[in-house]
C-alpha cells in the first residue's frame, strides 16, 4: 500500500534559504562564500547572529545589513548612494523616529480615513510655503507603498513643483499639467523602480494658468481614472497662502491633511484654513507639526 505523505513533510529547504541573510550578503557581492563559512564560524563560538558576526569581522557594515534585511522582507531601503533626496527618510533610515512618527500617522489614516473603500485620495496641504510639505507627503507615499499598497503620489504644485527633484526626475519630462492639456497620457506616470509599488506623477511643465487647470472638469477625471489602478492617491499642493490651488484640489480629493511647521505656521491661520475648507464642504482628515 501507497503511503500517503503530507506536503508539509518535507519543506522547500531551498526555496526558504534564498531569503536567508548570508545567501543575499553573498548574492549582492558584499561577501564571498569563503567570508560566510569564517562568520558562521564565529556566530556558532561568540553566539552572535550572522549579521552580527560579518560586521564583528569587518567584513560589512551595519548599514549592509540593514540592505539585505529590507529585500529578505521585500521591505524598500535605499542606500546613501542614491540620487534620491536624503530627505526621504522613510526610505534612507526607515528605523529612524522619524520614519516611526511617519508609520504612525499611516496607521491613523488608515483607520480614519482610506478605510472607506470610497476614499482613495486624500490632498496634503500646508498654510505657509517652507513647512515641509512636499517632503512630508514624499515619506508618506514610501510608507504606504512599504506597506504594500500600490501608491501614487501627484505633484499637483504647478507654480513650485519639487517631487521631481526629491526622486530625481527632469522637470522637462511630461506630467499633470501635460495630462490636463491633453498633451500627454498614462506615460506621464513613473513608476518608482527602486521602491516597490510607489509611483509618480510629476508636475510636468509649470503653466501660466495653474489654478485654472487643478479647478477645472480634467483634474477630476484624473483622479477618478487613478481609483481604478491605484490603491492610494496622495496630492501635494501649493501652500493656502499663495493661492486657491490648494482649497480646488482638496474639493476634488475630498479629504485634506493639513502639515504645520514648528515655530513657523500660526495656528489661528490654521484654524481659518481648517473653518473655510469645512464651510466648502471639504473634510479636514487631520493635522501634524514637524520639525523635521
Amino acid at each position: 500500500m501507497n503511503k500517503s505523505v503530507s506536503p508539509l513533510a518535507n519543506p522547500p529547504v531551498k526555496q526558504s534559504s534564498e531569503f536567508k541573510i548570508g545567501v543575499l550578503l553573498i548574492k549582492s557581492g558584499k561577501i564571498t562564500a569563503d567570508d560566510a563559512r569564517e562568520v558562521v564560524a564565529l556566530s556558532k563560538t561568540d553566539g552572535l547572529l550572522f549579521g552580527d558576526a560579518a560586521v564583528k569581522l569587518g567584513l560589512v557594515t551595519n548599514a549592509d545589513i540593514q540592505e539585505v534585511l529590507a529585500k529578505q522582507f521585500d521591505y524598500t531601503h535605499l542606500v546613501e548612494s542614491s540620487n534620491f533626496s536624503p530627505h526621504l527618510i522613510s526610505a534612507f533610515h526607515p528605523n529612524s523616529p522619524e520614519a516611526e512618527f511617519i508609520r504612525g500617522l499611516r496607521t491613523q489614516l488608515s483607520l480614519d480615513w482610506f478605510k472607506d473603500e470610497k476614499n482613495k485620495t486624500l490632498a496634503i496641504s500646508s498654510i505657509n510655503e517652507g513647512s515641509g510639505n512636499s517632503r512630508f507627503i514624499a515619506n508618506l507615499a514610501i510608507s504606504f507603498s512599504q506597506l504594500g499598497k500600490k501608491t501614487i503620489l501627484i505633484d499637483a504644485n504647478l507654480r513650485n513643483p519639487t517631487q521631481h527633484t526629491i526622486f530625481d526626475l527632469n522637470l522637462q519630462q511630461r506630467g499633470l499639467s501635460d495630462i490636463l492639456i491633453a498633451r500627454a497620457g498614462l506615460e506621464a506616470i513613473h513608476n518608482i523602480h527602486a521602491i516597490s509599488k510607489l509611483s509618480l506623477l510629476p508636475s510636468g511643465a509649470v503653466p501660466p494658468n495653474p489654478q485654472e487647470l487643478v479647478s477645472g472638469s480634467a483634474f477630476k477625471e484624473v483622479i477618478t481614472f487613478l481609483h481604478e489602478i491605484f490603491d492610494i492617491i496622495l496630492i501635494d499642493t501649493p501652500a493656502f497662502s499663495v493661492g486657491a490651488d490648494a482649497q480646488a484640489i482638496a474639493a476634488s480629493a475630498g479629504g485634506v491633511f493639513l502639515v504645520a511647521r514648528k515655530n513657523i505656521t500660526r495656528t489661528a491661520d490654521m484654524n481659518k484654513v481648517a473653518k473655510t475648507l469645512v464651510s466648502n464642504g471639504t473634510q479636514v482628515v487631520g493635522s501634524v507639526i514637524t520639525d523635521f
